[in-house]
């Protein structure tokens, strides 16, 4: 079993690790270090159980922090996710058919006509209810 040598808050420590997980474990120290780092210099010297114990707790309490903000992020996805699915959904239905018929010009122009008669009667009605000569 490998033996990494490892600094935290200027004090080197010689940890035991699974063959292969040596940078993983430096990785962590290093984060751990970062904390302790920030305790020393905002309090200063302390004993190494504290300083571990205090450095631990940062990082524990950053990290609740990230799967809250996890959590949320995982709930938004799921939330757009469904959206998208019905989206395509409604993407690959059929689209509504609509007829629009076609009405020939001759009809058109047939009901101008009628319509120009029917606005002269009208004319002619309203002369007449109103006693004016045609």
């Amino acid at each position: 079993m490998p033996q990494v040598v490892i600094s935290i808050g200027g004090r080197s420590f010689e940890v035991a690790c699974q063959e292969g997980e040596e940078s993983y474990l430096q990785q962590a120290a290093s984060l751990i270090d970062a904390e302790a780092t920030v305790l020393t210099s905002q309090i200063g010297r302390m004993p190494e159980s504290q300083m571990l114990l205090m450095a631990s707790l940062m990082l524990a309490d950053k990290t609740v922090g990230l799967e809250d903000k996890l959590k949320t992020a995982d709930a938004e996805l799921a939330e757009l996710r469904a959206k998208v699915a019905d989206l395509e959904s409604r993407a690959t239905a059929e689209p509504e058919r609509i007829e629009v018929p076609y009405i020939p010009e001759s009809v058109t122009d047939m009901l101008k006509e009628l319509a120009t008669r029917a606005e002269d009667l009208a004319d002619q009605l309203a002369k007449k209810s109103a006693g004016e000569p045609q």
